[in-house]
């Protein structure tokens, strides 16, 4: 793995000194792609095939908490939940091999093929969101962070398997510890939140199923 790009790891710590943002609502007039369409932006953008099956991976997880969402009454547009978790890395290839940010990166193209701010939300906060975990409000992009956080390369891990991968990869070598464990405690927190508001476990789902069985 390049270190060019290690923006699986906050860089925003603790909160952010901006406002937060408005809710993030579906908007049924703002056009929203399918796997199809998904998969011909992977390659516009030349994604290699582990982060394709990473991608899918962490768009069935999504798939699933949207449709428990949506069964439990929150506001949750699920097809809008798929797109935004499927195109989460477009721009991770990118900066594997040239640098960047990946997320930041991935949330400007997403944006400039979608033209929906719904589906970008997603992308550009899949690492750690900055705010008040406010699942109503936020419903995108907290889902797509928590899906992306049970992924690890194309394996169904726990939160904590994935962050113990974080810290050999990064943490030692870059002197990242720091900022991985505030992206473990937010992860953490934020399945308590889901399990609790979705009345249902994650940790013993295995996510074939788009819904509970």
């Amino acid at each position: 793995m390049s270190e060019k790009d290690t923006s699986d790891i906050a860089t925003e710590q603790y909160g952010s000194p901006l406002m937060p943002p408005p809710g993030i609502v579906f908007d049924p007039a703002l056009p929203v792609p399918d796997d199809a369409r998904c998969a011909e932006y992977w390659a516009q953008y030349g994604m290699l095939e582990n982060v394709a099956e990473h991608s899918m991976k962490v768009a069935n997880i999504a798939t699933f908490m949207a449709h428990r969402a949506k069964e439990v009454g929150l506001p949750v547009d699920v097809a809008t939940v798929r797109a935004s978790a499927l195109l989460h890395d477009i721009a991770k290839t990118y900066c594997i091999l040239h640098g960047g940010n990946h997320s930041q990166l991935g949330g400007a193209w997403t944006m400039e093929l979608t033209r929906n701010p719904a589906i970008a939300s997603g992308v550009t906060h899949h690492v750690y969101w900055p705010f008040a975990l406010d699942l109503e409000k936020y419903f995108t992009p907290l889902a797509v962070i928590y899906a992306d956080k049970r992924v690890n390369h194309t394996d169904l891990v726990s939160i904590e398997e994935r962050f113990k991968d974080l810290i050999k990869r990064y943490g030692i070598p870059l002197n990242l510890s720091d900022r991985i464990k505030a992206t473990e405690e937010q992860a953490l927190t934020l399945e308590k939140l889901l399990c609790d508001t979705l009345k249902v476990d994650l940790n013993a789902c295995d996510f074939d199923s788009w819904r509970l069985v």
